[in-house]
C-alpha cells in the first residue's frame, strides 16, 4: 500500500513537472554555444564558457590593452571554417586567441582591441537559409549582451569602420595565422603593412597565456584527469584487442564520454617498430605480441587541452631488453619533473634530459657516439601546454618558468630498425609523458595519476583487465568463427 502510495506521488509529480514545462512561455535563446540559460549542467551563471566568467574574459582584453604602444590597435580573427570537400566541413575549432579574449566559439567574427574603443566585434551575418542548414550563430546582439563587446556591428561594416580605425592608428597588431582577408585586403591595412607598422599579434597574446588563472587550471586538471581514465581504461582493453585502430578509437569514445569535446590532437598509437616514428598517425596496425604499443593522446575541454603519452606491452609482461630501455627513460622522466620549479627553463631540462639519457644509451651500447642522440630523440624534453598542445609557441624555452606555467615532460628514445646497434634494440620506440603545473614552491604533476611503474603496469594488464577471460581477441575470434584470418576483424564488432 506504501509503495502504491509513493507510486502515485511520483507520477503526480512527473505530470506537474510536465505540465509546467509544456504551458510555460519562456525561451532560451540559441546564440550558436553553449550558455547558463541553455546549457545549465555545464554552465554557472556569470560564465561565458564552462569555467571562465565574463570578469575573467574582460581582464585579459585588459591586460592586452596594457600591452599595446600608445595609439595601437589589436585585429583578432576567428578561425576559418575549413572544408574536407565542397560542402562538408571539417569539426571547427575556435583559434585560441580569438577564444582568449572574446569567449566565442563560432567562426565568422573579427574582433579588435585598442584603448580608445575597447572591444569591437564584427559578427557574422546569418540568412534564414545559413540557419537552417547550419544553426543560429552569434551575431550583433550576442557580441554586446553575452560576450559585452564595448561595440558590436554586423561584418558588412568592417571595411568602413576598420578602414577608418587603422588610418588612425600608429601600429596594428594581428594573428598572421588566422589572418582573414576581410581586413587584409583593405587598402589601409596594406598601406600600413608596407610602411611596417603591421605586427604580429602573437607576442603579446602568447606573454599572457603563458600564466594559466585559477579558473584555466581547474580545467586543465579536469582535462588530464579525463586524459588519464581515458588512457587507463584504454590499456585495460589493449590485451585482449591489440590492435592500433580500435586502441586509438578506445581512447577517443573514453575521453568523449566523460565530457571531452574532442581529441586534442589524433593519438599516436605505434606498436612494435611504428612507435619510433614520433608522430605516427596511420593506427592501421596488429600489435604483436611481445611488442610494446607506444599511445600519445590528449583531449580538449572547453577550450584546455591535455597531452599524455604511456608505453607498455598490451601481453601484460616487458621482456628484459624492453625493461632496461624503459627504465631508462622512466627515470630520466621523474628526474626531470624533479627539476622542475620556478626559475628553470625549458632548455635547461633539455640539457639535463640529454645528459642522463646519452649516459644511459652509451652504457647500453647502442649509442656508440654522443654525437648521434639526435638520430634517436630530436625533440626536446617538452612544451608549453594550455589553450593548444604546443602552447604559446612565440615564447622561446629560455624563458624561465614561473608560477601557473603547465609544460610537458616527455623524454623519449625512438629507435629505427635500421639504426646500428644492438639488434634486440632495434625497433623499439619509448616515450613517458607527463603534465606539470609549476608551483610556488615547485611543481605538480597534472597526470599523476596515470601509472608508469613497470610493475604497476604489469600488475593492471595482468589482473586488472576488463573481462579477459570472456574476450577474444580478433584474431582469434576469427578462428573460432571458422573465419578466414585475412578478413577485416573490425566488421565483427
Amino acid at each position: 500500500m506504501q509503495f502504491l502510495a509513493r507510486n502515485l506521488v511520483r507520477r503526480v509529480s512527473r505530470t506537474q513537472v510536465v505540465s509546467r514545462n509544456a504551458y510555460s512561455t519562456q525561451t532560451v535563446r540559441d546564440i550558436g554555444q553553449p550558455t547558463p540559460a541553455s546549457h545549465p549542467h555545464l554552465m554557472a551563471e556569470g560564465e561565458v564558457t564552462p569555467g571562465i566568467r565574463i570578469e575573467e574574459y574582460i581582464g585579459r582584453r585588459k591586460k592586452l590593452v596594457e600591452l599595446l604602444p600608445e595609439n595601437s590597435l589589436a585585429i583578432i580573427s576567428s578561425a576559418p571554417v575549413k572544408m574536407m570537400t565542397d560542402v562538408v566541413p571539417y569539426t571547427f575549432r575556435q583559434d585560441a586567441d580569438y577564444l582568449y579574449l572574446t569567449g566565442c566559439q563560432q567562426p565568422g567574427g573579427v574582433a579588435v582591441l585598442s584603448d580608445e574603443r575597447g572591444l569591437c566585434m564584427f559578427m557574422p551575418e546569418s540568412t534564414p537559409k545559413d540557419i537552417a542548414w547550419e544553426g543560429e550563430v552569434a551575431g550583433v546582439d550576442a557580441a554586446s549582451e553575452v560576450f559585452k563587446a564595448d561595440q558590436a556591428y554586423p561584418i558588412s561594416k568592417l571595411p568602413e569602420i576598420l578602414s577608418d580605425m587603422i588610418r588612425h592608428s600608429s601600429k596594428v597588431f594581428h594573428n598572421v595565422q588566422s589572418a582573414s582577408q576581410r581586413y587584409t585586403n583593405l587598402d589601409d591595412f596594406q598601406n600600413s603593412a608596407s610602411l611596417g607598422k603591421v605586427k604580429t599579434l602573437s607576442s603579446l597574446t602568447h606573454e599572457l597565456r603563458l600564466i594559466k588563472s585559477p579558473a584555466e587550471l581547474k580545467l586543465m586538471r579536469e582535462s588530464a584527469s579525463i586524459a588519464c581514465q581515458g588512457l587507463l581504461k584504454t590499456m585495460l582493453h589493449s590485451k585482449g584487442f591489440p590492435d592500433e585502430g580500435i586502441l586509438s578509437a578506445q581512447v577517443e569514445y573514453e575521453c568523449r564520454v566523460r565530457g571531452a569535446q574532442r581529441m586534442a590532437f589524433n593519438p599516436v598509437v605505434g606498436g612494435g617498430s611504428n612507435a619510433s616514428v614520433i608522430h605516427y598517425s596511420r593506427n592501421d596496425q596488429r600489435i604483436k605480441d611481445g611488442d610494446l604499443v607506444l599511445m600519445d593522446m590528449g583531449c580538449e575541454l572547453h577550450g584546455y587541452v591535455s597531452d599524455l603519452t604511456r608505453t607498455w606491452p598490451p601481453c601484460g609482461k616487458f621482456s628484459s631488453v624492453q625493461e632496461e630501455l624503459y627504465d631508462l627513460i622512466l627515470q630520466t622522466n621523474k628526474e626531470c619533473i624533479k627539476q622542475c620549479k620556478p626559475g628553470t627553463t625549458i632548455r635547461q631540462l633539455n640539457t639535463y634530459s640529454t645528459e642522463l639519457l646519452c649516459d644511459g644509451l652509451m652504457k647500453m651500447g647502442i649509442l656508440k657516439s654522443r654525437r648521434l642522440y639526435h638520430q634517436l630523440n630530436p625533440t626536446s624534453i617538452g612544451h608549453y601546454l594550455g589553450m593548444d598542445v604546443h602552447d604559446s609557441s612565440a615564447v622561446g624555452y629560455d624563458r624561465p618558468l614561473q608560477p601557473g606555467f603547465v609544460i610537458t615532460i616527455e623524454p623519449g628514445v625512438y629507435i629505427p630498425s635500421s639504426f646500428d646497434c644492438p639488434e634486440r634494440f632495434q625497433g623499439i620506440g619509448i616515450r613517458i609523458e607527463d603534465d606539470v603545473l609549476i608551483t610556488e614552491t615547485g611543481y605538480e604533476v597534472l597526470t599523476g595519476s596515470m601509472p608508469k611503474e613497470i610493475k604497476h603496469i604489469e600488475t593492471l594488464l595482468n589482473n586488472h583487465c576488463h573481462d579477459n577471460s570472456a574476450r577474444t581477441s580478433p584474431v582469434s575470434l576469427c578462428k573460432v568463427k571458422g573465419l578466414h584470418t585475412n578478413r577485416n576483424p573490425r566488421r565483427l564488432f
